[in-house]
């Protein structure tokens, strides 16, 4: 049996895909399990256990419907059994209806709920976690859900190029968008705290576009953070947090990557649903539960009630008095 998984981006919700990936090889262990993701995500699934082909999507050379069959043409002739759609926007189904095989799909959110949501006229509450959604697809063969056991692939050669840090507690500070973001003031604070109490070194990772956002936090902190935003590929970042004591991140890419090396993350919430993810030994959740919060699906450029009150709240004394009751 040959089937095709799509889902093309971004970097945390790939990564989310790997518990059914695992099920499903562990259930067929002699298929052959083919994965689509846009290029510029490649290093969010490359090298995983459970896939055997990686095929990369490049939006430049398939741009609009005449490059997804293009694109389908250079892998019809592989005979796909089936198709999972993990992803369920326009460019995965056109790439299903192309390729004619059987598909199956992940439940998204009803539509007159993202209207209602994006309209303001309703908080967002998900129906229901984004892995037992993947899960759903793969029902009629016999995959059940199994949890949230995430998988991050890096290699050799990027954990030497991190090999010189350690006894250090990392911060992912970026987010997609800047409503997911914990304030600079509350890093910067709990970086100068954890130093302090414990002897910890800081460091902080994302990419070149938190650089910005670091260095005003290594400023907060009293310059004590070691600043590697913009220097890590991803899977070197990956590397990097298998070695950290913990993370301390906000709802983005980070929090995933680090639960599938299996260190401790601590994931801020703020006007985003925590329902969207289960929360076990590496997940930890941290959230205000505000009156007006989730009040979006993904986050947004500025807080509709303009107070900001989910992340602003939160101070770095009360994220560090979780972190102690949880690993001491």
């Amino acid at each position: 049996m040959r089937i095709l998984v799509i889902r093309l981006s971004s970097i945390g919700d790939v990564v989310l895909t790997t518990p059914v990936l695992k099920e499903f090889k562990k259930k067929y262990p002699h298929s052959i399990v083919d994965f689509v993701v846009l290029d510029k995500f490649k290093d969010s699934i490359e090298g995983s256990p459970y896939i055997d082909n990686l095929i990369l999507f490049d939006k430049k050379r398939y741009k609009g419907l005449k490059g997804i069959r293009e694109f389908v043409s250079t892998i019809k002739e592989n005979k796909y059994d089936y198709v999972f759609d993990l992803h369920s926007k326009l460019r995965s189904v056109g790439i299903c209806f192309f390729l004619g095989a059987k598909t199956y799909r992940y439940k998204k959110r009803a539509l007159w709920k993202t209207l209602l949501v994006k309209m303001k006229l309703i908080r967002y509450r998900a129906d229901d976690t984004i892995v037992k959604n993947y899960f759903g697809a793969f029902e009629k063969m016999g995959i059940s859900y199994q949890g949230e056991d995430l998988d991050f692939t890096f290699g050799s050669s990027d954990l030497a190029k991190v090999e010189e840090y350690n006894n250090f507690v990392a911060m992912a500070p970026g987010a997609s968008k800047e409503t997911k973001k914990w304030t600079v003031e509350g890093f910067g604070n709990l970086a100068k705290l954890i130093h302090e109490k414990y002897g910890k070194d800081i460091v902080l990772v994302g990419g070149a576009g938190d650089r910005e956002k670091c260095i005003e936090i290594n400023e907060v902190s009293g310059g004590i953070c070691t600043d590697l935003s913009g220097e890590l590929s991803l899977k070197e970042s990956g590397a990097l947090l298998s070695k950290a004591d913990y993370l301390v991140t906000n709802d983005s890419g980070p929090f995933h990557i680090s639960r599938g090396v299996k260190t401790k993350a601590f994931v801020i919430f703020g006007p985003t649903d925590p329902g969207m993810f289960e929360y076990d030994e590496y997940g930890t959740l941290i959230y205000r539960d505000e009156p007006c919060s989730p009040c979006s699906l993904h986050g947004d450029k500025k807080c509709p009630k303009g107070h900001f009150n989910c992340m602003k709240k939160l101070k770095a004394e009360d994220v560090l008095e979780i972190i102690e009751k949880e690993i001491g």
